[in-house]
């Protein structure tokens, strides 16, 4: 397996540098999550970090990415398809009125 050392950005990771594991397409994963444990033995939290492109070359290519700290942490593991767009869910029902029709 290949890594890479990518540098983090924000939250307790800030300046840091550590070596990722790649995956197939040689980049690294969307997030990255680091679990904390809790000093009390109580539950642990999770830091959550997002990739971002590190730079853009003269042809608008990525030279390497970075993780930047996603203080919210939302569970972003779903994948997200072509055809579902941004804030629709697959059970959610058209808006109007039950009793509209078109006509």
């Amino acid at each position: 397996m290949k890594s890479a050392d990518t540098p983090f950005e924000g939250g307790p990771m800030d300046g840091r540098v550590l070596p990722v594991l790649l995956g197939i397409t040689g980049h690294p994963p969307k997030t990255y999550r680091i679990p904390v444990p809790a000093p009390d033995g109580g539950p642990s939290t999770v830091l959550v970090y997002r990739r971002v492109p590190r730079a853009q070359g003269r042809l608008g290519l990525t030279q390497g990415w970075k993780y930047v700290h996603d203080s919210e942490g939302e569970a972003g593991g779903r994948p997200r398809w072509p055809w579902s767009g941004p804030g629709r869910r697959p059970d959610a029902t058209p808006g109007g009125k039950p009793d509209d029709t078109d006509g």
